[in-house]
């Protein structure tokens, strides 16, 4: 969830027992339970974690574990447990704050935080790939299509 260079986008949809939190950047898309049930077994393990989520008055609080450490974050090892807190704090801004539990890497937990921002005027959550949708390509071919035409005009000889 920290932001990189591009592909950035973020959207948490809430429904009965359940919230989902969609990365743009390769398209992840993690269900959170919020009704009570224990992690599954020790044994199952996945790239992004088991995930149990509850709410502490305005706070989601989301608990994820059983990494299989195919995606670890900053150096971390399977045996991380990812904690997050995601708090809106006005109409147009989201805290998000995680902390990193990990024994075999760090010595004690460690935490961080950061605001995300709400922008619909700016921003739409896209597919992660290259098509029609990117405005980048755009230009890319409207810019070819020029010099074609520049290039056609200057060799284009006019006969009478």
């Amino acid at each position: 969830m920290i932001p990189t260079v591009y592909n950035t986008g973020l959207q948490i949809t809430q429904g009965p027992g359940y919230v989902v939190i969609q990365q743009e950047m390769i398209h992840e898309a993690r269900v959170v339970p919020t009704e009570p049930r224990p992690h599954v077994g020790a044994k199952l393990t996945s790239w992004l974690g088991d995930r149990r989520g509850r709410w502490e008055g305005d706070t989601l609080i989301v608990e994820s574990t059983n990494f299989n450490g195919g995606a670890g974050f900053q150096g971390s090892s399977a045996s991380m447990k990812l904690t997050e807190r995601f708090k809106r704090i006005n109409p147009g801004q989201l805290e998000y704050q995680f902390t990193i539990e990990d024994p075999i890497v760090w010595t004690k937990p460690w935490t961080a935080m950061f605001v995300l921002d709400l922008d619909d005027s700016q921003y739409e959550l896209v597919e992660y790939a290259c098509h029609e949708a990117n405005y980048g390509i755009a230009n890319i071919l409207s810019g070819a299509r020029a010099t074609e035409r520049a290039q056609n005009g200057a060799t284009t000889t006019k006969t009478k």
